[in-house]
Order: structure tokens, then C-alpha cells, then sequence
């Protein structure tokens, strides 16, 4: 990994700079890079982006018994790397047009990363319940990813908010450690997919609680419980718990772009079905485009068309 934080090998130029080392980024890299394409992925944590943290996928084609996240974003990091691509931690600051060239300059670091085209891979981030209680809590009791704090709970008893296939399969996963797991959700059934709900309706340590929405998140040093409002029944009732999970949306993380792209009132790129924005050059994959499917399946595709869109743009342009 000593590479991923070494920037001397920098190149004055690249074909391609991917932003986001997610699996649609790590697989325009594979893609492009096989290519022969300069290609650079820089991604602001570390390789594999939520895939890196989620216990275990069930639905990638070719893994009939699963396979762990993290195993897959591994594979995923070491196959780009095993066709030259550059994987480089940066947190990008601008984006900067220079004629046909793109100019990506980096946060807390003079270096500037100037590109033929860019695919922007960054993905999505949870939603907040913005809910009063919850900046205070925020990391030492709220927490969007059972993987990463599950272990935190040991027979405990914890809260998780939503209803569709996150919430309910990482519900699952916390009664591995917790005494007692509510799921949360503010319709009358859950979203999730069935093979999901069939296993937490099994699960005896889950109960659910449906038609109910956080108001607020109570406790002094810690978290001891969370007000909920019934909206059939139009109450609130508080409910002790010791930590909450919150698995209610998502929203791109695409800040950088604003303004120069075009987006829904979310944040998610618009782009035309070879993942191209309305900017030459400038390309979007994964979680992070507007579209009605977010699997790892589908960001890989993405991640493939963009990276061979790219590579037409740049025969076509230089």
C-alpha cells in the first residue's frame, strides 16, 4: 500500500483520471488500462468503497455462496493494479477545464493531476434522520455501517432505521452481536428483498416496528433511547436503546461537480447511456449517476461503458 500514498510517480499527463476507487472506478481503471491507457484512480479512503466494508454480497454473478466484501474489493484493487493502473489516496478539491484538458487539484497537496478525461466514480453517502440528538451522537452511537461498529455492541440492544435491503440485511448481521435488534421503518412493510425479510422474520432477536419515524435521539454521555412518532396512531413513545444504525438512503457525493454538470435535486449525475455528462470528457459511473438500479453489478457496468466512452472521446479529440 506504500504506493497509494506516494505521489513521486506522478505522470505530467494521463488519458484518464478515474475520481473514486469504488468498483464502477476500479473497473473503468481495468478497463481502460487493458487499453494501454494512462489511467490514475484516486480515491479519498481506501480502495473498494462501500463494497470494502459490507459483511457479505450474495448477488455477484459467479459467487453461488457469497463472497466478503472486502474479498471482492481486494480482487477488484489487485486486478487494476495488475494492468498498471495508478491507485493514489487524494481528496480532490476542483476540477479545473484547460482547453480539451482536465486539471484536477488535489486538497492539502500542491500536486495537480491533468487528464485527457475523467471518469467521476464517487458514489453515494447516507442520508441523516437530521433528526435532534444526531450530530451529537454522530460516530459514538449513530452509526451507518454495521461491519464497521457492530463488534461495539455486544449484548446490547440497538435500533436500526429503514426497511429496505441495507436495513434489513444489516439488521441480520447485528444480532451477531447484539441481545436485541428493532428494525425501524416508517411504512407498514418492508422494501427489502424477500429472501431478506424471509431471514429476519426467522431471526428471534429482531422485532420490528413498523409506521414510525425517529424524532429525536436522546442520552447525556451516551445514547439511552430514541423518541419515536407513530404515524397511524399520531403518539411518540420513547425507546430505550444503546446505539442506532441508520440505513435510510442515500445521496451522491458529487459536490465537486455542482454547477458544471447537470443533476436531480440529489445530486445524481444526469448522463446518456455511454455515461457521458454534458461536459466533453468528463464521464460519471456507479452509485453517484442517476438511475433506477445501485448494485455492485450495475456500478461495474457503468464503470465499463464509461471507461470505453472515454477511450472513443480521446481517439476522437487528441
Amino acid at each position: 500500500m506504500e504506493q497509494f500514498f506516494n505521489y513521486d510517480d506522478l505522470k505530467d499527463l494521463y488519458d484518464i483520471a478515474i475520481i473514486g476507487g469504488g468498483p464502477a472506478g476500479l473497473t473503468a481503471g481495468i478497463y481502460a488500462a487493458r487499453d494501454n491507457l494512462d489511467t490514475i484512480i484516486l480515491e479519498k479512503n481506501f480502495p473498494g468503497g462501500q463494497v470494502g466494508i459490507t459483511e457479505i454480497i450474495e448477488n455477484y454473478p459467479g459467487f453461488p455462496d457469497g463472497i466478503m466484501g472486502g474479498d471482492l474489493a481486494e480482487k477488484m484493487f489487485l486486478h487494476a493494479r495488475k494492468f498498471g493502473v495508478q491507485v493514489k489516496n487524494g481528496i480532490c478539491g476542483k476540477i479545473e477545464i484547460d482547453g480539451k484538458y482536465k486539471i484536477i487539484h488535489l486538497e492539502h497537496s500542491v500536486h495537480k493531476i491533468k487528464a485527457k478525461s475523467i471518469i467521476f466514480a464517487t458514489g453515494a453517502k447516507p442520508l441523516h434522520l437530521e433528526v435532534p440528538g444526531e450530530n451529537k451522537f454522530l460516530g459514538r452511537g449513530i452509526s451507518f455501517c454495521a461491519t464497521c461498529d457492530g463488534a461495539f455492541y455486544k449484548d446490547k440492544v440497538v435500533a436500526v432505521i429503514g426497511g429496505g435491503d441495507s436495513a434489513v440485511e444489516e439488521g441480520n448481521y447485528l444480532t451477531k452481536f447484539a441481545k436485541k435488534v428493532y428494525i425501524v421503518h416508517r411504512r407498514d412493510k418492508l422494501r427489502a428483498a424477500k429472501i431478506l425479510q424471509d431471514r429476519a422474520f426467522k431471526n428471534p432477536k429482531i422485532e420490528f416496528i413498523y409506521n414510525c419515524v425517529v424524532k429525536e435521539v436522546k442520552g447525556e454521555e451516551k445514547i439511552n433511547a430514541i423518541t419515536l412518532h407513530n404515524r397511524v396512531e399520531e403518539k411518540d413513545f420513547d425507546l430505550p436503546v444503546d446505539g442506532v444504525f441508520v440505513f435510510i438512503g442515500w445521496t451522491a457525493d458529487t459536490e465537486l461537480l455542482k454547477g458544471m454538470v447537470d443533476m436531480d435535486d440529489s445530486g445524481f449525475i444526469k448522463t446518456d447511456e455511454h455515461m457521458a455528462t454534458k461536459i466533453p470528457g468528463i464521464f460519471a459511473a456507479g452509485d453517484n449517476r442517476l438511475k433506477e438500479l445501485r448494485q455492485v453489478v450495475t456500478a461495474v457496468a457503468d464503470g465499463a461503458i464509461a471507461a470505453k466512452s472515454a477511450e472513443k472521446y480521446i481517439e476522437e479529440n487528441f
